[in-house]
């Protein structure tokens, strides 16, 4: 898989006027048969933070399919990605010896079909199916917070 150099690609700048580098993000979610939405979360490798799977575009693949990309390699996810962003956030992505890059994530909806329990970050990360109630709040970006709130599958549609 050809991926660009972390960082290459910009879009924008952030409130205090760094170079805003894009990175897609994937929103995966189940709804029961009691119509109950339940987003799959991750933990972050560094700190072990509950976040979205995210990463960097990959060349040759779609924004939404390498949110799909970064949901199999970070949480074992499969299943129907819609080309269609359904918010986007914005945080500093911390570098070893390195200024951190502030990034935007364009966050896109992926209808979870199966989850392996072989993937390739499966020891490096926790997976957990919450609400999205509690899915917001376990996270630590109020934007990321408002997005988890705000989704409906039925606003998918």
């Amino acid at each position: 898989m050809t991926r660009p150099l972390n960082g290459q690609s910009f879009h924008g700048h952030s409130e205090d006027g760094r170079p805003l580098h894009q990175q897609v993000g994937a929103l995966c979610y189940r709804v029961s048969s009691k119509g109950r939405v339940k987003v799959l979360m991750v933990t972050s490798r560094g700190t072990g933070r509950w976040i979205l799977p995210k990463g960097w575009p990959i060349n040759g693949l779609s924004a939404a399919q390498a949110a799909a990309t970064e949901a199999w390699e970070e949480a074992g996810v499969s299943g129907q990605v819609l080309d269609r962003v359904v918010g986007q956030f914005t945080y500093d992505k911390a570098r070893d010896g390195a200024p951190p890059l502030a990034c935007r994530v364009d966050v896109f909806p992926l209808r979870v079909d199966a989850l392996s329990a072989d993937f390739p970050e499966c020891t490096e990360r926790k997976r957990e199916w919450m609400s999205l109630e509690r899915a917001a709040l376990q996270v630590d970006a109020a934007d990321v917070s408002a997005l988890l709130r705000a989704f409906s599958p039925d606003d998918l549609v």
